[in-house]
């Protein structure tokens, strides 16, 4: 049997009385590669916070690996993860590997510093992600695709078993987003992991994820892709056109009445 690696039943999360998410009960099988779409506002950021331990649920359960996610964040264990907005300051004067570096805090606590084995393996994350030679460089004269793949490597410093990203894609041109499917689709195979990745492009997701999870406050499809129109409506809230290339949606658009 395989292993699950989040599992959520009964989830509610509400804001001063407003449900959020509601009715949310999911499995995700360990080793999994699966997109999460849905409209703004959807609740999509919020799932993610909760399987993170950011956010405490208003009822229901929910289990990473088989243990409470608020136990392994204390611990800087199992989940690594890039937020929307990874860096405050795009300017702030760290370098490429400064930046990696913070994601070892999790494992060897803020008042210590970085050991030599540490550095080490930040610049072996580095190079596998497929930027080393940008060790050294301030993080903000980097571009905005090799900025993404920092932040990713700086997420794997953590050693994670799950790998959570939150539209990654974001401000990023065509081909930077299929290399970073594709980084994103090797590092799950060479290391194991289980990901789970927030996007508004179904087209890309379709082509690159394993499963995919339609959410608009609650669970609306989870299933392999492609998907089909009715599921799309379901979750997006009103008639939708696809517009094609292959067998794999690029875009969906509402339908105007004329």
């Amino acid at each position: 049997m395989s292993e699950i690696a989040v599992q959520i039943r009964g989830l509610w999360v509400s804001y001063n009385a407003l449900a959020v998410l509601e009715e949310i009960d999911l499995e995700i099988q360990a080793g999994k590669y699966v997109g999460i779409l849905g409209p703004n506002g959807a609740g999509k950021s919020t799932l993610l916070k909760v399987i993170l331990g950011l956010i405490k649920p208003s009822r229901g359960e929910v289990l990473v690996f088989g243990e409470a996610p608020q136990r392994l964040r204390h611990r800087g264990q199992i989940v690594g993860y890039l937020p929307q907005r990874p860096l405050g300051n795009p300017h702030f004067p760290v370098t490429v590997l400064d930046v990696v570096l913070m994601g070892r805090y999790g494992r060897i606590g803020l008042v210590k510093r970085p050991s030599l084995k540490d550095r080490q393996m930040a610049l072996t994350i580095l190079e596998q992600v497929g930027i080393a030679h940008l060790a050294e460089r301030a993080i903000g004269e980097v571009s905005g695709g090799e900025q993404q793949r920092v932040f990713i490597a700086r997420a794997l410093c953590v050693e994670p078993r799950l790998l959570v990203l939150d539209e990654p894609m974001v401000s990023l041109d065509a081909c930077a987003q299929d290399e970073l499917y594709e980084l994103v689709h090797g590092i799950k195979e060479k290391l194991d992991l289980t990901v789970l990745m927030v996007s508004h492009d179904i087209g890309g997701v379709a082509r690159h994820v394993d499963d995919i999870v339609c959410i608009n406050r609650r669970i609306h499809i989870h299933q392999a892709p492609p998907i089909g129109r009715l599921g799309l409506e379901s979750t997006f809230g009103c008639s939708v056109e696809y517009l094609f290339h292959g067998e794999i949606p690029h875009r969906v658009v509402k339908v105007h009445d004329d």
